[in-house]
């Protein structure tokens, strides 16, 4: 399975288009930055009923526990389950998964909104597809079967017992007499865990913008990861939202949600206003059933030759002669670009040229995608609206076959607020845009998750004390300081998964797959020598951090140049990257770094404690 490059415009002017890009940017930069939404995620915030309501499990109650545990993961999305699926595997059965769902799946436990899909391609982001012999129904898979692919995994291999549901945790301090984490929940429990794994992922606490008068609207409120099915109509594998039929209803966001929910809103409300500040990439979706003939094809080890694949299209580049495999939004710009050098005969360039070679088709791929908004659009002054006029990558690229027609229906208007940088200000009967009250009845916020803003913020949890009651949100405050992304000094027997310190890899569920596995071998080690405590020395710590630095691929003049968005961390000061410090020399040489790691044996860098308190020499 492999395709052609794309048809893009080769005539174009880039100067011209990047002081566009430039001019598009400015007026849509924020001040405030990330500080321009409104928390949830801290008990006693004014909106904090977002993050800590559930529309979709009733509450069950239950007696608090206290207990003594091995591990406890703390988030039962793709990370918990990924990293539970790796305790199981390295013989560590003593733990518990805690989350404030009503069940397994995170973000997907959460997004139930109507037209929900995997944005990318599905047979990559989910995992262990080989060890289950589970398959997508197709490329983008709906919402509701990740949902209940993610949960099957956990009852599958014998850990779905461990999930400690609809439990908030509101306190992380290590207790140095006993040398474990004490765990305090909002159910009374008092959890004293040996070893704690921070798995709570990215898209974890929803945001709304901070429009003044936000608290006066009389009509219905939601964010798009609370759904309320019972106030539209319809259900998430049946989305006819009938209940609109009558409704004035508004959205403000066109990104990624937006662009999937937009289509059915517009066909079921009785009057749609979209409400954007920046437009999205969205291209044709093609979303073809999975072929049982390609299925049957597959040889062992598929996934992962895929999943490397992709990779290397999104964030890397294609290998000489490799085909694309995905064919799609997310790999286009280096198919097309892979192509010249085919043609070429692959000559040796610089990392320099080639990038100036991949910008150049960058500004095609673009042009091509604000073309295909004139094509589908019938008023122009909407489709100028619509066209995206940053590079590509600057915003979550995006793939949808109804949502521009969407905006040829009489009852759909789409409204412009990026020269006010957002809504104007929330009223009693609506919102004010351009000047003008709208009124309507209700306003659905397709605003997104904190996802670059400050860690407390993204965390939600009010305490984590380590070492000498330390916060982790001061102990990181001017920067991260960790031993391979995973742990840090200071806060012992705590590890950490995600954006940190690590490599980056185009599927999100395989990396963090890899972070479960090698937090796992770390604990499984401590458990097998008797240790107590794990903790990476100083030296150590300041070694990889020094190393991921001096290797570090800088993306801030790129980020700088982009229009505001979570990628960026809305173009603050900060230089905030959704994905941390990644690793300079790429995805493929940061697993061999944990592997030779692994293979030495001697867990160099951390310092082990026995509980007769002597000391292991790293």
């Amino acid at each position: 399975m492999s395709c052609k490059p794309s048809d893009t415009p080769k005539n174009v002017d880039i100067p011209a288009i990047r002081a566009k890009y430039y001019l598009e940017r400015d007026k849509r930069i924020v001040r405030e930055a990330t500080h321009q939404y409104v928390t949830t995620g801290h008990h006693g915030d004014a909106f904090a009923e977002v993050y800590e309501g559930d529309p979709y499990t009733p509450f069950t109650p239950r007696e608090p526990l206290s207990e003594d545990i091995d591990v406890v993961v703390m988030g039962g999305g793709w990370t918990g389950i990924l990293t539970g699926y790796h305790l199981m595997k390295s013989g560590i059965t003593n733990f518990r998964i805690i989350d404030h769902a009503g069940d397994f799946g995170g973000v997907w436990y959460w997004n139930r909104y109507p037209g929900l899909q995997c944005d990318n391609d599905a047979y990559c982001y989910l995992p262990l597809l080989e060890e289950t012999g589970f398959m997508p129904s197709r490329k983008f898979a709906d919402g509701h079967e990740i949902r209940e692919y993610a949960q099957s995994i956990p009852t599958r291999f014998g850990y779905a017992d461990k999930g400690l549901f609809h439990t908030m945790v509101t306190s992380l301090t290590w207790d140095e007499d006993i040398s474990r984490w004490r765990i305090v929940t909002d159910r009374g429990d008092d959890v004293r865990a040996r070893f704690v794994i921070m798995a709570n992922g990215l898209l974890n606490i929803p945001k709304l913008p901070g429009i003044p008068g936000i608290d006066s609207f009389k009509g219905k409120m939601f964010h798009t990861s609370r759904w309320d099915y019972d106030y539209t109509g319809g259900e998430q594998k049946n989305p006819v939202l009938d209940r609109l039929a009558d409704k004035r209803v508004a959205i403000i966001g066109t990104g990624a949600t937006s662009v999937q929910a937009v289509p059915f809103l517009g066909e079921h409300a009785g009057q749609l206003y979209v409400l954007q500040r920046t437009p999205s990439t969205v291209d044709k979706r093609a979303n073809a059933p999975t072929d049982p003939d390609w299925v049957k094809s597959l040889q062992p080890g598929w996934q992962q030759e895929r999943q490397a694949n992709f990779h290397r299209a999104a964030m890397e580049m294609f290998r000489p002669g490799e085909a694309d495999q995905i064919c799609d939004i997310w790999t286009e710009v280096n198919r097309n670009l892979s192509a010249e050098l085919e043609a070429e005969g692959w000559p040796q360039v610089s990392a320099e040229d080639y990038m100036k070679r991949r910008e150049v088709v960058d500004y095609q791929v673009m042009e091509r995608l604000r073309a295909r908004v004139e094509s589908l659009v019938q008023d122009k002054e909407t489709a100028e609206k619509l066209k995206p006029w940053y590079r590509y990558l600057c915003k979550r690229p995006a793939s949808n076959d109804d949502y521009y027609p969407t905006f040829n229906r009489p009852n759909v208007t789409l409204i412009d607020v990026s020269a006010t940088r957002g809504v104007e200000a929330m009223t009693e009967k609506g919102f004010i845009a351009g000047g003008r009250e709208y009124e309507i009845d209700c306003m659905i916020f397709a605003s997104g998750f904190e996802v670059t803003s400050d860690l407390d913020r993204r965390w939600g949890i009010d305490v984590i004390e380590g070492r000498g009651g330390v916060s982790i949100y001061d102990h990181w405050r001017d920067g991260y300081k960790s031993l391979h992304g995973m742990s840090t000094h200071g806060f012992p027997n705590m590890f950490f998964t995600g954006y940190v310190q690590s490599g980056l890899n185009s599927s999100t569920t395989e990396q963090m797959s890899r972070h479960g596995e090698h937090v796992a071998y770390m604990i499984g080690q401590a458990l097998d020598r008797g240790a107590t405590v794990v903790e990476p020395t100083l030296e150590a710590e300041a070694a990889w951090v020094r190393h991921i630095r001096e290797t570090a691929i800088d993306v801030w003049q790129f980020q700088a140049e982009c229009t505001p968005s979570y990628f960026n961390g809305e173009s603050s000061d900060k230089k905030r990257f959704y994905a941390g410090e990644a690793y300079g020399p790429g995805w493929d040489a940061f697993m061999t770094v944990l592997q030779d790691w692994r293979d030495k044996g001697d867990l160099a860098g951390l310092e082990l404690i026995m509980a007769e308190r002597s000391v292991q020499p790293a």
